[in-house]
């Protein structure tokens, strides 16, 4: 039974669930605002095997002031029952489809960033490419070093800065067909894996057509496992451990 480290429970519908939940140990569960924040604690007190992470996901508008303030305060006022700040980071994505000034959103992950630090809780971020120096930025800045990067993709200098400084990755199940996330499972050391599905989000390959659930992450260890030389045992009992210490499960 693996650690589902990212997925996003509150997306699905509350009767489909239960059945999800068989299929992993716990799931870490990233929330993407408020309402979001507020649901997804409702499910962890629900159900023990989902573990909470609050936050806001960067590839959307920006909160209002007010907004702002009201889901930091809410936070505070929770932390004793969140595993992790998260999902927080910056708007890769949505700058490709037009363009933005994205200080704000620099301004917003540190602010997350400093938060994690004061409450002395991990970080998942979404960062990648050009974004990802940004974050080891402002991580690097605040001293804070427990952090998560979820599906990271980057270059190699990247890539080498945060296994310097000991940053952990999670691997979707989209490394059973893309060649990029099967270099980065090369490149980075099984020590600071994860896996994780980010569901509901679709995938491809094998995976056409079908709902994401944790089980798709059994196909991840096979490769994992596959690339470093190892049995899927072997990877399966270093990843859950990984994850299991991380997130102080």
């Amino acid at each position: 039974m693996l650690i589902d480290a990212h997925i996003h429970i509150e997306q699905y519908k509350e009767s489909a669930i239960p059945a999800l939940l068989e299929e992993a140990d716990h799931v870490i569960a990233v929330s993407m605002n408020l309402p979001s924040c507020e649901k997804t604690l409702k499910l962890s007190k629900t159900f023990a095997k989902i573990k909470a992470a609050f936050g806001f996901h960067p590839e959307q508008a920006l909160p209002s002031a007010e907004e702002e303030e009201a889901l930091f305060t809410w936070i505070r006022q929770h932390a004793h029952d969140m595993v992790a700040i998260g999902e927080v980071g910056l708007p890769y994505y949505l700058k490709q489809e037009k363009a933005i000034d994205d200080r704000p959103y620099v301004a917003l992950l540190e602010r997350f960033i400093m938060l994690a630090k004061d409450l002395h809780k991990p970080v998942v971020l979404h960062a990648v490419y050009e974004d990802a120096a940004i974050a080891c930025d402002l991580l690097e800045k605040h001293h804070v070093t427990k952090a998560h990067f979820h599906w990271f993709k980057g270059d190699d200098k990247v890539i080498e800065r945060m296994i310097s400084n000991g940053y952990f990755i999670s691997v979707t199940p989209d490394c059973t067909y893309e060649a990029e996330i099967q270099q980065l499972i090369k490149k980075y050391p099984i020590e600071l894996m994860m896996v994780e599905t980010d569901g509901p989000w679709p995938f491809e390959g094998p995976f056409n057509n079908k709902r994401t659930s944790p089980w798709m992450m059994d196909h991840s260890i096979e490769v994992i496992a596959s690339i470093k030389g190892i049995t899927t045992q072997e990877a399966a009992c270093i990843i859950t451990r990984n994850t299991t210490i991380f997130y102080n499960l």
